[in-house]
């Protein structure tokens, strides 16, 4: 097993839709872990261009209850892989998403919602 540290920065909540029972959020979602293979000898980081990625190995990460999501691309894809001496490998990217949230309006105006945003990885 490869344990992989985590954080997310939520941007912006972009809309609320209480009709379709879900919320927009723009993330910022940053990965890190180490891969022995990527050692090399030096005492600075490489910044990889984000279109390496898929000659990585990548956590398969994804967000629980996502209706949809995108990767922003603008005017390239927003991912940085950066690869330290010691083959720690930072993996960031943004990303957009829409997710289910089951609403209670009964009590509405009066009402109290908890939309949650959760991540979970895939085992194979």
């Amino acid at each position: 097993p490869v344990s992989v540290g985590m954080s997310l920065d939520v941007a912006s909540i972009d809309t609320i839709s209480e009709i379709n029972m879900d919320y927009t959020a723009t993330i910022f979602l940053r990965q890190r872990w180490t891969d022995e293979r990527l050692c090399f000898d030096g005492n600075k980081s490489l910044s990889l261009d984000g279109r390496l990625v898929e000659m990585l190995w990548v956590p398969d990460t994804f967000i629980v209850d996502s209706k949809k999501s995108f990767l922003h691309d603008v005017t390239v894809d927003n991912r940085l892989i950066r690869i330290y001496p010691n083959g720690t490998v930072l993996y960031a990217l943004r990303i957009s998403t829409t997710v289910a949230c089951s609403m209670d309006l009964t009590k509405y105006p009066m009402d109290k919602q908890t939309c949650t945003l959760q991540l979970e990885s895939c085992k194979t």
